[in-house]
């Protein structure tokens, strides 16, 4: 039976934490760590009482990227193998984009490699005032290939030029100033600011908050024509009429609390 490379907790209030639990090799991942990360979003994707997910790690660093061992193995597999490999990789990072509740990554010392990919894909990234990063395949003779959608679409193409054909380590400063990160903050403060945006988050309607998600990959980068205008007036329109746009309609409406609100 495989080792557990993760551990997977959900707070009463909704608050799902899945974190890398790899410390000894600085929560580096592999094949097994990937499934087992597929299986948790996907189990919490469909957990209807999870309200927020945060992707966390323990230990000094938050990920050092690929497994130095599983990267081994797959350089004496054949090309269907590794392309087979790639895909696992490829569906953790759609799964995490695409997840329909808000997703915090939390990050502490580095995140090299596909750590970064992961940060990319979260909705949200708060990182500690000494965090680094660094998009380190060139210097092995590989790239950077699946995670670079999401690593473009996060930090630009011109920054992408430069980060990902020096190999370079950056620092929270500049992840910041290039929108990998949100927010820094001192180390000892990082658990304190994480719960104060997952309370942040559990204000607003569960049903919006997803629906904003989804509302956020349909219009971005698209022409603003007839059709994106007809399919926003839609949206809009649909999630008035919903149980949960009722709700807060009519709950702001009469000076009432939402019933979405966590209870005390």
């Amino acid at each position: 039976m495989a080792e557990t490379y993760i551990d997977l907790s959900i707070s009463p209030q909704g608050v799902a934490s899945l974190t890398l639990n790899r410390p000894e090799v600085h929560n580096a991942f592999d094949d097994v760590m990937i499934e087992q990360i597929i299986q948790a979003l996907q189990q919490l994707a469909d957990d209807a009482t999870v309200r927020v997910l945060l992707l966390k790690a323990n230990g000094k660093n938050f990920s050092a990227g690929a497994d130095l061992n599983w990267m081994r193995s797959m350089a004496e597999k054949n090309y269907q193998q590794n392309l087979d490999d790639a895909g696992r990789l490829a569906e953790l990072m759609r799964l995490l984009d695409v997840f329909p509740k808000p997703t915090i990554a939390v990050v502490q010392g580095a995140a090299f490699g596909g750590a970064v990919g992961l940060l990319a894909c979260c909705d949200i990234a708060i990182a500690d005032a000494k965090a680094s990063f660094c998009l380190s395949e060139v210097k092995i003779g590989l790239i950077p290939a699946v995670i670079s959608p999401y690593v473009i679409r996060a930090i630009g193409e011109r920054a992408s030029r430069r980060y990902f054909i020096t190999a370079e380590r950056f620092f929270a400063e500049e992840a910041l100033r290039l929108g990998l990160l949100h927010q820094i903050v001192e180390n000892d403060s990082l658990e304190d600011i994480t719960q104060q945006l997952c309370q942040q988050l559990l204000q607003n309607s569960p049903a919006a908050v997803s629906a904003a998600k989804t509302l956020i990959a349909d219009v971005s980068q698209r022409p603003i024509d007839a059709q994106l205008i007809s399919h926003t007036t839609e949206a809009i329109a649909r999630i008035r009429v919903s149980a949960e746009g009722q709700e807060g309609l009519t709950a702001f409406l009469t000076k009432r609390s939402p019933n979405w609100l966590p209870k005390d």
